[in-house]
């Protein structure tokens, strides 16, 4: 597999690509990122992907929108949703 950009976390350079695509909008990015992020091993810390993505390639793209959409994937950190199951997940 070739890697664009510089990348390790980013092998099939999604993000490198969106950072090249001129008119790109949010929503797309908002799409990209998710192809991005499911491609992502459960066992790397995303956020600390989210950061090195954003040094690489949203420091010279202050204003793009898939800086934006990253910025606010690493603050918005939602807690575990915690399902309950059987008798207590049916009581209202």
């Amino acid at each position: 597999m070739v890697n664009k950009g510089n990348l390790a976390i980013d092998p099939r350079g999604l993000i490198y690509e969106s950072y090249r695509i001129e008119g790109i909008t949010e929503a797309e990015c908002r799409s990209i990122f998710l192809d991005w992020a499911l491609g992502v091993s459960a066992v790397e810390d995303m956020a600390e992907n989210m950061e090195i993505l954003l040094q690489e390639y949203g420091a010279a793209a202050k204003n793009h929108p898939m800086t934006k959409v990253i910025q606010e994937g690493l603050t918005q950190k939602k807690p575990p949703i915690r399902r309950r199951g059987g008798a207590m997940g049916r009581r209202r």
